[in-house]
């Protein structure tokens, strides 16, 4: 089940050429991959391009009627080695992960795929997950590109160039035979347009004609003298074909601006363009049609740079600005190269005015176009606003008559203390937004399966004391946040388990203690399994791992998997974990099939923890993910409700009256749904807990607030809809009972009141 279904969007698929197609980014380039007559696709989910993964699944029907083969890999590793197929056929194929961690996970396929070439065109589309919306390490695509010699294209962020860049991916490639990687940031991923549609295509030449005709080429083969070849190929004859296929296309894009401005210009790359563009707009040198004043040079392609565009952009400019977020500075050094070969001054201002790494913003992108114009061209700063641009309050008031030009100290005292005040701004911004608004960390969902194995950690560690932990990628991760802080380490997905390997030393140091490592179903199917289970049985480790199965990859966004407990008409499903482990030497493993069992899940830990027994201990621990539980059954409890069947509705809420006060529930659970709230008693002036409407009803709160006893204050209340008859006469006596008490109560405390008033008088 994934995060989101695109049954309906994907029927656009299906439209003749001439249509104009409207919709995401991700379903763009579905549309484009048919158009390009690709004939196999291939990858895995990750933020933020999972979506195209979820198309494919989706599109399937479709793909199936065209003669498209599409697989979710099990890893990226097992995607880009599927694109083997493009090596010796001209079949064209595409693989799709998150960058940079899946390209890592990639590399042993990726560095051979691209030593022995391609025949067949073969597209790397990777979502360049950088920036302050990145759930990763800050690292870009370009640097694996560079190592390998893949062509880099970076589009535009609109519709049409993405899909354009699809076509020209497999033409470079075919051209060039030479895997070529798309990188989608995240903006152009998930932003809307339309474009004009071309018609589907069925692959050229089939998987189904490669298999019935095979073909081998040693020389594709990396072994020496092969491999040796492979090298000269590259600088021979697969860079020039590339420089020449991209100076014909045309795939990079030389504007000469309003052609007043020749002496400056900007040099950007293909995803920084509408931001710098607005950025230019406010400086007033854009329209609001993308039309700028100061000569632009967009990379289409980031890799490689084309030395004879570079030359004809450059020649006869005293200073341009290269545009490329993050570090290291690749595009600045590579020009500042290609510029002292030809022999060119061109001045090269990039990270000096810049900053050396995270989201160029437009507010970014202002400033630094700004700072660079100061330094160059200080008089484009002095033309007035036009009616169509405000000009920023922190902008210099323009000119009111013409003055002569600041003179080179003056530039430099301006550039200086335009740096400090950027420098000032950012956290004076952050800390007044911070007092306005509370801290919200990352964690787990309402109701989260995850939570209670969680707290029954911290609950034997009360007892056992506390142990190294290594974590993993995914939603466990949350683990390492408050109230739970656990874990010291993430190395890579399904990498816990390796994580801490070279703890086990701890036993034959006679060490008290074993390791700890945390791992999701997601990562034991990727990459656990034998990197982390099966090297752990070869090596005798005697470490504690607990393996979280919630039924799906669901931080990916709720894909199947290998031991996903619903069947799925595309996968095999059902196999458990529990039996992939023990096939692999595994003899020590406890499995708990609710997690919400708070007594059972630290009975499993604590057992773990103190056995005797060598080799590893496994604990599973299983429960569905609650968000794609709730996915699941709310469409089907609100058709029902609709159609008039009964249906119950469970959630907690707390008695203020027996609340302590104590919070527990809150220490040790962290769940979002529980909040405070005032006692209503002037003789308990602490907060009570508050359950609010988010509730699912999981009670685990209640389970961990006296250490897996549930507590008193906590009750549990049924919402009937569709009430039966029984129903409501049983609701009536509730009501009735409950109405009398509360008037028996209300009567015996105004006698008490009475009798209090009447003994002051007495004494009075």
């Amino acid at each position: 089940m994934a995060e989101r279904s695109f049954v309906k969007e994907v029927e656009q698929l299906r439209v003749p050429a001439g249509t104009v197609f409207r919709g995401e980014g991700i379903l763009a380039v579905t549309k484009a991959l048919l158009e390009a007559g690709v004939g196999y696709v291939t990858g895995y989910q990750g933020s933020p391009i999972s979506h195209l993964m979820d198309v494919l699944s989706d599109a399937q029907p479709i793909l199936k009627e065209l003669g498209v083969y599409f697989e979710p890999a099990a890893s990226e590793a097992a995607a880009a080695a599927a694109l083997s197929a493009s090596v010796n056929y001209p079949v064209r194929g595409a693989v799709t992960w998150k960058s940079t961690v899946g390209t890592n996970v990639a590399s042993d396929a990726l560095a051979n795929l691209a030593s022995g070439g391609v025949t067949g065109g073969a597209l790397i589309i990777v979502g360049e997950d950088y920036g302050e919306g990145s759930s990763i390490m800050q690292e870009r695509t370009h640097a694996f590109a560079m190592k390998s010699q893949m062509w880099l294209l970076d589009p535009q962020p609109n519709l049409p160039a993405i899909v354009k860049a699809v076509h020209d991916g497999f033409e470079l490639s075919e051209a060039t035979n030479t895997p070529v990687m798309l990188e989608l940031r995240i903006r152009s991923c998930h932003l809307h347009g339309s474009f004009i549609t071309e018609e589907n295509r069925r692959p050229a030449f089939t998987l189904k004609q490669a298999l019935e005709n095979p073909v081998r080429d040693v020389n594709r083969i990396v072994l020496p003298p092969a491999s040796f070849l492979h090298e000269k190929e590259k600088i021979h004859e697969r860079w020039p074909a590339a420089v020449k296929f991209i100076q014909e296309r045309q795939l990079n894009e030389l504007h000469d601006g309003d052609g007043e401005i020749k002496d400056v210009g900007i040099i950007m790359l293909g995803g920084m363009t509408n931001n710098t563009l607005r950025a230019l707009m406010q400086l007033d040198l854009a329209d609001l049609f993308g039309e700028s004043r100061v000569p632009l040079y967009i990379l289409n392609v980031a890799y490689p740079l084309v030395e004879e565009e570079v030359r004809r952009f450059c020649e006869g400019k005293k200073a341009v600005l290269v545009v490329e977020e993050g570090q290291p500075d690749y595009h600045e050094q590579h020009l500042n190269t290609i510029l002292a070969r030809l022999n060119l001054n061109t001045k090269v201002h990039g990270k000096d005015v810049l900053p050396m790494g995270g989201d160029y913003t437009v507010d970014v992108l202002r400033k630094g176009v700004r700072a660079f114009l100061q330094r160059q061209r200080p008089d484009l700063l002095e033309r007035k606003t036009s009616a169509t641009v405000t000009r920023r309050k922190d902008e210099p008031a323009p000119a009111a008559a013409a003055a002569a030009a600041p003179s080179a100290e003056e530039l430099a005292a301006q550039a200086a203390a335009q740096a400090e005040q950027d420098k000032v701004e950012v956290p004076e911004i952050a800390a007044a937004i911070g007092k306005l608004l509370p801290p919200r960390p990352p964690g787990l969902c309402v109701g989260c399966p995850e939570r209670p194995i969680f707290s029954a950690y911290k609950l034997v560690e009360q007892e056992l004391g506390v142990h190294h932990v290594s974590s993993d990628i995914g939603c466990h991760l949350f683990q390492i946040m408050p109230p739970f802080e656990i874990g010291a380490t993430t190395m890579g997905y399904g990498l816990g388990v390796s994580s801490a390997s070279a703890f086990n030393a701890g036993g034959q140091l006679g060490a008290s203690k074993k390791a700890v490592a945390f791992m999701g179903d997601g990562g034991f199917w990727h990459n656990g399994l034998t990197s982390g289970i099966g090297n752990a049985v070869f090596n005798k480790q005697n470490n504690v791992f607990v393996i979280v199965d919630n039924n799906y990859s669901a931080a990916t966004g709720g894909q199947d998997l290998l031991s996903s407990r619903n069947t799925n008409p595309n996968r095999s499903t059902l196999h458990p974990i529990e039996a992939a482990v023990r096939g692999v030497g595994v003899t020590w493993v406890r499995f708990v099939g609710r997690t919400y069992d708070v007594n059972a899940m630290k009975q499993a830990l604590h057992d773990a923890l103190t056995s005797e027994e060598p080799g590893p201990k496994v604990v599973i621990a299983q429960s569905e993910c609650m968000l794609n539980r709730q996915r699941r059954e709310k469409p089907l409890a609100r058709a029902a409700i609709k159609n008039g069947e009964r249906i119950l509705k469970e959630r907690f809420g707390v008695d203020a009256a027996v609340c302590s006060g104590d919070h527990a529930c809150m220490r040790v659970s962290g769940c979002p749904s529980l909040t405070l709230a005032p006692s209503g008693d002037a003789l308990k002036p602490d907060p009570v807990a508050r359950v609010d409407e988010d509730c699912v009803a999981c009670g685990h709160c209640g389970e961990v607030a006296d250490a897996a006893v549930l507590c008193p204050s906590f009750y549990k209340a049924h919402k009937v809809n569709n009430p039966t008859g029984w129903d409501k006469w049983l609701a009536g006596l509730r009501t009735s009972a409950v109405g009398w008490l509360q008037g028996r109560r209300d009567r015996e405390r105004a006698a008490k009141q009475l009798y209090a008033a009447t003994i002051d008088e007495v004494l009075a």
